[in-house]
C-alpha cells in the first residue's frame, strides 16, 4: 500500500506543475493579443492609481471612502462624455492647464482648409467681387459705412483690395504662409464689411469672427503647404483652446439663435409665414396642412433645434445624431434661402466638435483591409513565440509607466494673456447680442442693426411704399424722388442712422447737379421720407414721422430715435383675422389681392392708384377716416382741368370705391389709430399670365431639374467675371487701361 502511494505521488506533482505552466502560457498569450489596446489601458490604470493614492493619503471611514469613489466615478463619466470636468476650472492655473492640453491638429487643420475653400467661393459672390463695377463704380452712389470716415477707394483699387482678400482665402485653404494669408484676408474683409451696413447679416459677421480666431490658432499643423517648406513641424500638437474657442463660437451661433427665437412673433408662428409652400416641405404635407407645417415644423421645430443642438454636439453620445440632423437642416436651408455659402460653411465647421483625430481615423478606413491582414499575421507570430521572459518585460514596462510623472505646464505670461483674451472674447460674444440698451440710436421696431445679434429669420419686413420728398423753401416747390436713386438696396429705409446718411447724400448730389433731371434747387432745402412697412404680418404702417426734416433731425448712437413711430402692437391680435380675410379675398379671383393699412391720428396717407389695378375698394376695419378723392387730379402733366374733390367719411365696416389713375388722401380723424384695407384686382398680371399660359408648365418643370446646374454655372460665371475685373484693375494700375464698368438698370 505504501509503495503504490509513493509511486502515484510524483505523477500528481508533475501534472500540477504542467497545469500551472500551461495557465501561465495562456495568460501571456491573451495579454500580448491585446497589444493594440495597451496604451488606453495603461493610461486608465495610471489615472486610477493616482486617484487611489490621493484618496488613500487621507484617512476616512468606510462611508467616506465609498462616497469619494462614487464622486470620482461620476466625474470620470462626465469628463468622458463632455471631454471636460469642473476640476478644469476650479482655479486659474487648472484652467490654463486645461486650455493648453495637447491635441491632435488633424480636425482643426481640415476645418481650416474647408473654411478657406468656402471663402474662395464666397468672395466673388456675396462679398461682391463679381459685381464690384456695379457696387463701387459710381462715385455718386450713397454709402452707408459704420463710421463716416470710412470711404470706398476708386473702382480699380477696390478690385485690388478684393484680390488681396481672395489671395488670403487661397492661402488659408492650402496653408501657404498661413498667418500672413489670414491677415491678407481679415483686413480687406472687415474693411468691406464696415464700409456698407446695408449688406450686414449674421453669417457675414460670423465669417469675420472665425477668420480672426483662425489667425490666433495653430491651424497650420496639418494639411498645409508650410510643412513642405519646413516652416511648421509636421503633426505637432496644438493647445486645446484652439478647438475650445471655435466650438464656443459655433455653439453661440446656434444657442443665441434659439434664444432670439423666444420672441413672441416667432413662437406664435408669424415670423416666416407661407414658407411651407416651398416644394421641400411637400413630404410633411402628407400628414399636415400648410399652416401646421409653418407652425410646428418651421417655427417650433426651428426654435427647438437652434436652442438645443449645441448641447447635443458637445455630448459624445448624442453628437452623431446631432450631426445628421444639422446636415439635413443646412442642406434644406441652402434650397430655401438665398444666403450664399452660409449653409456650406456651417457644414464645414461641424466636424470641429468631433474627436481631434477623426481625419486620421477616416484615412485608416481606406487601408483597413490590408492592415487587418497584417495584424492577424502579427498576432499569429506573437502567439507562437511567447516566453515567460517576454511577459516579465511587459510587466516591468507597465510598472515603469505607472511611476512616470504626469505632464504639467509651466505657466508663463503668454499663457495668461491668451487665457485673458479667450475669456474676453467669450464675454463679448455673450454681451453683444443684448447690448442694444447702449446703442439705442440703431434700434427701430427691433433691436440693433441686423448682423451681430444672431436674430436670424426672426423678423420679416414687407415694405409697400417709400416716398422721398424734397422741399425747396425759396421757391416753395416740392420734388418727389425715386427712392431707388443712388442706392442699390432698400435696407436704409428701416434704420434711422442710414436715413440720416441717405439724406446727406441726396443733398450733396442734388446741390452739385448730379441728376438726370434739370432740377435747379436752392441751398435752402428739406428732405422728408414716408416709409410704410409691415413687421411679421402686421398692418402696413408708417415707420418714421413724415413731418421731420432729415437734414436737421436729431440722431445719436446712444439716444432713442425721437422721430421713430411706435409699432402699433394693439393691432397685433388682428393677424389671425387678416389671414382669414386674405383667404376670402384670394378666393374671389386668381388675381384679387389686398393690402392692410394702419395709421396714426391726425396723419394723412396720400396715395396714387395706377391703371394696372381695377375694382379698388377701401374698407375701414377700426376707427374713423375721411377719404378725399381728387376726381381730376391725375399725374398727366399737361392736364389743366379744374380739380374736383369728393369727401367721404367712413367708419368701421364701411367701404368706398377708389378710382384708378387718381390721387386720393385718407385722413385719420379718430382719437385712436385707424386700420383699413384696400382690395383690388391686378388686371395687368392677369393679361400677362394669359399670354404666358402656354409656356408656364414647361418652365416650372425645367426649374426643378436645372436648379443645381444653374447654380453651378452661375458660380462659374461669377468667378470668370471676378477674374476679368481683377485683371482689368491690374492693367489699369500698371498701364492706365480704362476700367470697363456695367451700369445697373432699374
Amino acid at each position: 500500500m505504501t509503495s503504490s502511494s509513493l509511486s502515484l505521488l510524483p505523477r500528481t506533482l508533475n501534472l500540477t506543475t504542467l497545469l500551472k505552466g500551461h495557465k501561465t502560457l495562456v495568460s501571456n498569450v491573451k495579454m500580448f493579443a491585446r497589444k493594440r489596446r495597451e496604451t488606453n489601458y495603461l493610461k486608465r490604470m495610471i489615472c486610477q492609481k493616482q486617484e487611489n493614492d490621493t484618496r488613500n493619503s487621507k484617512p476616512a471611514d468606510g462611508m467616506n471612502t465609498y462616497n469619494a469613489e462614487a464622486e470620482s466615478m461620476e466625474s470620470d463619466n462626465f469628463k468622458g462624455e463632455f471631454e471636460f470636468s469642473l476640476a478644469n476650472i476650479k482655479n486659474w492655473e487648472s484652467f490654463i492647464n486645461f486650455l493648453y492640453k495637447p491635441m491632435d491638429p488633424a480636425s482643426l487643420g481640415l476645418v481650416r482648409l474647408m473654411f478657406g475653400f468656402m471663402m474662395v467661393l464666397d468672395i466673388p459672390e456675396e462679398r461682391g467681387l463679381a459685381d464690384a463695377d456695379i457696387n463701387w463704380g459710381d462715385p455718386n452712389e450713397c454709402r452707408f459705412p459704420l463710421f463716416d470716415f470710412l470711404q470706398p477707394l476708386p473702382l480699380q483699387w477696390m478690385c485690388i483690395v478684393y484680390l488681396i482678400m481672395w489671395i488670403g482665402a487661397f492661402g488659408i485653404m492650402i496653408g501657404f504662409f498661413y498667418h500672413a494669408s489670414c491677415l491678407a484676408f481679415i483686413v480687406p474683409y472687415w474693411y468691406i464689411f464696415l464700409l456698407d451696413k446695408t449688406s450686414w447679416n449674421n453669417h457675414s459677421y460670423l465669417y469675420g469672427i472665425i477668420s480672426i480666431l483662425l489667425l490666433g490658432s495653430q491651424a497650420n499643423r496639418y494639411a498645409i503647404l508650410d510643412i513642405l517648406f519646413g516652416k511648421v513641424k509636421r503633426n505637432s500638437p496644438v493647445p486645446l483652446w484652439n478647438y475650445f474657442i471655435l466650438r464656443f463660437q459655433i455653439f453661440v451661433l446656434y444657442f443665441f439663435a434659439g434664444l432670439k427665437k423666444m420672441d413672441r412673433d416667432w413662437l406664435d408662428g408669424y415670423s416666416m409665414q407661407n414658407l411651407s409652400n416651398h416644394w421641400i416641405f411637400d413630404p410633411f404635407k402628407v400628414l399636415l396642412t400648410s399652416e401646421q407645417v409653418d407652425f410646428w415644423i418651421i417655427h417650433l421645430n426651428g426654435f427647438a433645434l437652434d436652442f438645443s443642438i449645441g448641447f447635443f454636439l458637445i455630448y459624445n453620445r448624442t453628437r452623431p445624431y446631432a450631426l445628421c440632423v444639422l446636415c439635413l437642416f443646412h442642406i434644406t436651408n441652402s434650397r430655401l434661402f438665398t444666403i450664399g455659402m452660409f449653409p456650406y460653411v456651417c457644414l464645414a465647421t461641424m466636424p470641429i466638435f468631433c474627436d481631434a483625430n477623426w481625419p486620421r481615423k477616416v484615412l485608416k478606413i481606406f487601408s483597413a483591409s490590408k492592415s487587418a491582414v497584417k495584424d492577424n499575421d502579427q498576432d499569429k507570430k506573437c502567439t507562437t513565440s511567447l516566453l515567460p521572459a517576454e511577459a516579465n518585460r511587459a510587466k516591468q514596462k507597465v510598472k515603469k509607466l505607472k511611476g512616470a510623472p504626469t505632464y504639467t505646464l509651466k505657466i508663463g505670461w503668454k499663457h495668461k494673456v491668451v487665457g485673458f483674451l479667450l475669456i474676453s472674447h467669450i464675454g463679448l460674444q455673450a454681451f453683444l447680442p443684448y447690448s442694444h440698451f447702449i446703442t439705442k440710436g440703431y434700434n427701430n421696431w427691433t433691436n440693433g442693426l441686423y448682423g451681430y445679434s444672431w436674430d436670424m429669420m426672426v423678423h420679416t419686413w414687407d415694405t409697400v411704399m417709400a416716398v422721398v420728398k424734397v422741399v425747396d423753401h425759396e421757391t416753395g416747390q416740392e420734388h418727389f424722388l425715386d427712392p431707388e436713386a443712388w442706392v442699390q438696396t432698400d435696407r436704409w429705409e428701416k434704420h434711422a442712422d442710414m436715413l440720416i446718411q441717405y439724406a446727406q447724400c441726396l443733398k450733396s448730389n442734388l446741390l452739385n447737379g448730379v441728376s438726370t433731371n434739370d432740377y435747379r434747387l436752392s441751398k435752402n432745402i428739406s428732405i422728408y421720407v414716408d416709409i410704410w412697412c409691415s413687421l411679421n404680418g402686421r398692418f402696413q404702417q408708417r415707420m418714421f414721422d413724415p413731418r421731420v426734416d432729415l437734414l436737421t433731425a436729431d440722431w445719436s448712437p446712444i439716444k432713442e430715435v425721437s422721430w421713430l413711430m411706435p409699432l402699433l402692437t394693439e393691432f397685433s391680435s388682428w393677424r389671425k383675422q387678416i389671414t382669414k380675410l386674405e383667404k376670402e379675398i384670394y378666393s374671389w379671383s386668381e388675381y384679387s389681392d389686398v393690402i392692410f393699412v394702419a395709421d396714426f391720428p391726425d396723419l394723412t396717407l396720400e396715395n396714387y392708384i395706377s391703371e394696372d389695378l381695377t375694382n379698388i375698394t377701401l374698407t375701414v376695419l377700426e376707427g374713423d377716416v375721411i377719404v378725399e378723392i381728387g376726381e381730376n387730379e391725375t399725374v398727366q402733366p399737361m392736364r389743366k382741368a379744374k380739380e374736383k374733390i369728393s369727401w367721404h367719411r367712413i367708419t368701421k365696416d364701411e367701404s368706398v370705391g377708389i378710382p384708378a389713375r387718381t390721387f386720393h388722401r385718407v385722413h385719420t380723424v379718430s382719437m385712436t389709430p385707424a386700420c383699413y384695407m384696400y382690395t383690388y384686382v391686378n388686371h395687368t398680371r392677369q393679361l400677362q399670365d394669359q399670354k404666358e399660359n402656354g409656356n408656364t408648365q414647361n418652365a416650372e418643370v425645367g426649374q426643378k431639374n436645372k436648379g443645381l446646374w444653374n447654380e453651378f454655372m452661375l458660380r462659374l460665371q461669377n468667378i470668370a467675371r471676378a477674374i476679368g475685373l481683377v485683371s482689368n484693375a491690374i492693367l489699369n494700375v500698371l498701364y492706365s487701361v480704362p476700367m470697363i464698368k456695367r451700369v445697373q438698370v432699374v
